[in-house]
């Protein structure tokens, strides 16, 4: 049995390092142009991780969640929504059980990746793999808790502009490996509004964007965690995740993350 894996993005979820303190400040008016750049943009990340609860949202190190996905092609809805339950472990471990019987599971364990049925596990096809492992890596928690703090990260501020019909400022973040993502910032409440990036295919050699953009922000326990996520391929809607309910640092065991563990459909995952 085959099913469509909705695309899932990492929110707070996958967490990790703390920000380096910035050093002893410099006036504006004595930076040169390219180093009060990265200034403004330092200044804008920082403000973001704050929004989103700071400490408690660096802290947390898994989440359980649940609610529904919906699938679109060329920007058109391909089903009525699928209901999920899904489980993150910091720094690379996710279990996601589909539809109301929970009798399909996925489980991404390093850079590894099962589908579970009633016959088994088996090792998921390398493509839709790949695609996991490429969102992850670009995934904004990452993006927050890793890259950030890598040697040779830089930071760019590209000024205002507008995302999902919001005003933003716009900061883009590059590693040492030329990886780069762009976050649009709501300059009212800090919190991020969108996140892109782009890549080339390894096949056609033609250049893809992916965009997430954020919405509906609650606070949970201390962190602001979006309910509703949207998905964005070359401009065309591709899926959409709505939260119904959300916990952090519940604990969740290894175990649950073992694709040979006994296959269980419908019962929760060890915690």
């Amino acid at each position: 049995m085959k099913f469509l894996v909705p695309i899932f993005f990492l929110l707070a979820n996958n967490l990790g390092q703390t920000p380096a303190s910035p050093g002893p400040a410099q006036s504006a008016q004595t930076l040169p142009a390219g180093q009060e750049n990265a200034r403004k943009a330092k200044v804008l990340i920082d403000q973001m991780i704050q929004a989103l609860g700071g400490q408690a949202y660096l802290n947390v190190q898994d989440s359980s969640q649940d609610g529904r996905s919906y699938s679109f092609h060329h920007g058109q809805s391909t089903s009525v929504g699928v209901l999920y339950w899904r489980f993150t472990k910091f720094p690379d471990k996710e279990r996601v059980e589909l539809t109301k019987k929970r009798d399909v599971i996925y489980l991404y364990n390093g850079n590894k990746g099962y589908e579970v049925t009633y016959k088994g596990a088996a090792f998921m096809e390398e493509k839709a793999l790949a695609e996991y492992l490429r969102r992850r890596e670009y995934s904004l928690d990452w993006v927050l808790r890793r890259w950030i703090n890598e040697p040779g990260v830089a930071l760019f501020y590209d000024g205002t502009n507008i995302a999902e019909q919001k005003p933003a400022e716009q900061v883009t973040i590059m590693n040492a490996r030329n990886q780069a993502v762009t976050i649009y910032i709501d300059p009212s409440t800090h919190l991020p509004i969108k996140k892109s990036f782009s890549w080339r295919d390894p096949v056609d050699k033609e250049r893809n964007a992916d965009e997430e953009a954020y919405d509906n922000f609650r606070p949970v326990q201390g962190i602001m965690t979006p309910f509703s996520v949207s998905r964005y391929y070359n401009g065309d809607m591709a899926s959409q995740r709505f939260l119904n309910s959300i916990s952090y640092n519940r604990g969740l065991s290894d175990a649950m993350f073992n694709a040979n563990a006994p296959y269980d459909p419908g019962k929760s995952p060890p915690k």
